[in-house]
This record gives C-alpha cells, sequence and structure tokens, in this order.
C-alpha cells in the first residue's frame, strides 16, 4: 500500500578512529578470508595478491567495509595459534592501506593481541565472534583503541557450537545476553557497539529462522545490528541446493533482514547485496 513502510529508520555513526561511518542507510561488509579452511571461500584468498584483489572488488562494487579473518570459525575447524593469525592478516592489512589508505577494515578476531596487531597495521573496527567472552582482554582493549566493537553471540565453540544447540526461547535468550552484554561494554568504556545475533553459531536452522524473524525485537537495544547469513547452511540446507547455488536465497534473507532493521550486512557477494539495499531504499521512499 502506498505510503505504508514497515522499515525501521536509523541513526547511527560509528568513528573508526576519526574516519566517520554513517548508517543512515544500510552498509555492506565485504568478507575477505585469508584462511585456507573457511567454509565457503578457503584458501581462495591466502596470498597478498589474491586477497588485493579481493578487496578492489569488494570496494568497486560498493562495499564500506573490508572484515579480513585469519581463524576460520566454521562449524568444526580447528585451532589455529596466535601468532599463525597474526601471520595471515597483518601483512594483508599493511598492504590495503598502502594501496587503499581510506579503507574501513574490521578485524575478525576474537583475541586481543590478534586485534591489536591489526588496529597497529591499519584495521580500525573489532568484529569479536565471542563478544569478549573467550578472551578476557578484548574489552579492555577495545576500550583503550576507541574503536567500534562488534559483539557476536554463540553458544559454545567453533568446535563444538553445532552439536545439539538448545534454547528454551532462543530470541529471548540472545536478547537477554545483549542486554547485559551491553552495560559490560558501556561500563568499560565502548561507545560504537553494533550487535550481531550470530546466524549459524550455536543455532539450529529453526534457532536461525526464528532469529531472523525477530530481527526487529534487538532495535531495543538502540545498537546497530549487523547480519551475517551469506551462503550459510540455514539456505543450502532448507532449499537442498549446495554453497554455490546459495546466492539467491542470501539476497531474499538480507531483504527481509534489512526491512526488518538490519544495518549491516556481512556477506561473500557485495554486488548483490548493495542491490538489494538500493531496491530497499525505493520502498522507504513510496
Amino acid at each position: 500500500m502506498k505510503g505504508q513502510n514497515t522499515q525501521i529508520k536509523n541513526h547511527f555513526s560509528l568513528n573508526c578512529k576519526g574516519k566517520l561511518i554513517s548508517l543512515n542507510k544500510p552498509l555492506v561488509m565485504g568478507i575477505l578470508n585469508t584462511t585456507p579452511d573457511s567454509f565457503y571461500d578457503g584458501g581462495k584468498y591466502t596470498n597478498i595478491d589474491t586477497a588485493i584483489a579481493r578487496v578492489e572488488q569488494i570496494l568497486s562494487e560498493g562495499g564500506s567495509i573490508v572484515d579480513i579473518g585469519g581463524y576460520s570459525s566454521r562449524p568444526g575447524a580447528g585451532i589455529v595459534s596466535i601468532d599463525e593469525e597474526i601471520k595471515r592478516v597483518v601483512p594483508v592489512i599493511k598492504k590495503i592501506i598502502e594501496k587503499f589508505p581510506e579503507t574501513i577494515i574490521s578485524i575478525d578476531t576474537f583475541r586481543a593481541k590478534v586485534a591489536l596487531e591489526a588496529i597497529n597495521a591499519g584495521a580500525t573496527i573489532i568484529n569479536d565472534i565471542s563478544a569478549g567472552d573467550d578472551d578476557p582482554d578484548m574489552i579492555t582493549l577495545a576500550s583503550n583503541q576507541k574503536v567500534p566493537y562488534i559483539a557476536m553471540h554463540k553458544k559454545g565453540t567453533p568446535q563444538n557450537m553445532q552439536l545439539n544447540p538448545k534454547y528454551e526461547d532462543v530470541t529471548v535468550e540472545v536478547l537477554d545476553y545483549f542486554i547485559n552484554k551491553k552495560k559490560v561494554l558501556q561500563n568499560a568504556g565502548i561507545i560504537d557497539i553494533i550487535v550481531d545475533p550470530g546466524f549459524g553459531f550455536g543455532k539450529t536452522t529453526n534457532h536461525n529462522f526464528e532469529l531472523l524473524n525477530n530481527i526487529s525485537a534487538f532495535k531495543m537495544l538502540e545498537c546497530p545490528i549487523m547480519v551475517g547469513v551469506s551462503r550459510k547452511k540455514l539456505i543450502y540446507d532448507t532449499l537442498k541446493i549446495s554453497k554455490e547455488e546459495s546466492l539467491n536465497g542470501t539476497s531474499v534473507l538480507n531483504t527481509f533482514a534489512l526491512i526488518n532493521g538490519a544495518d549491516i550486512l556481512r556477506v561473500h557477494d557485495v554486488k548483490p547485496a548493495v542491490e538489494v539495499i538500493k531496491l530497499i531504499e525505493n520502498f522507504s521512499m513510496l
């Protein structure tokens, strides 16, 4: 109906070491995995040249943030040493800043030492899948460095998180987690907090769809919301297809997430996500 709009407006900004990012409209975060074993693109970007080509693609297709990770968090992933994780990400970050100095880089890690080395190299956002639960130094580091902090919910570790996860009410439990976590982060002095419900991290397919259906409930936290469903199991298991065939399903779920208040889409495929945002923007003008 003309004039009817269910999209929830955003009024956030992020201070990335002096570079201000507006979230008055949703943004796309492009994934750069420098790992040999990530669930979708593992092994594609394990050297400097292929990683830089990936960054160029993300930026040219309209991505606003490059999210670089050196430790796969897929279910059942192996353990990587801190030194190896640093080795995988820091040289790439330095090269990105050398070639594309205005790039906003987030470091996807749950380890404070890795985050610090990445920030020293040029990263300006921390994307922590453990929200500080796996490294007691991470929250203090994020506060001291004065960078935006993405706190994700997960249950368990990548090694065991998908072994029969259970909830009484997944939306209520994840929301309660973030209500308490926000207090902890604010008390530590972190100003820019982004929440990520953690699709696929200690959740069944039904849990994931329930969370996505209730994503607007997370607006009560008054924090930007990041959604990362790109090519994940909830799509390809539901549709009985392969990961390689799951782009259309990703776009559908991203559309639903945006209509219900998502602020950042974390994706493998940047151009389709940017197009989804542009189309949703036109609905908001009706």
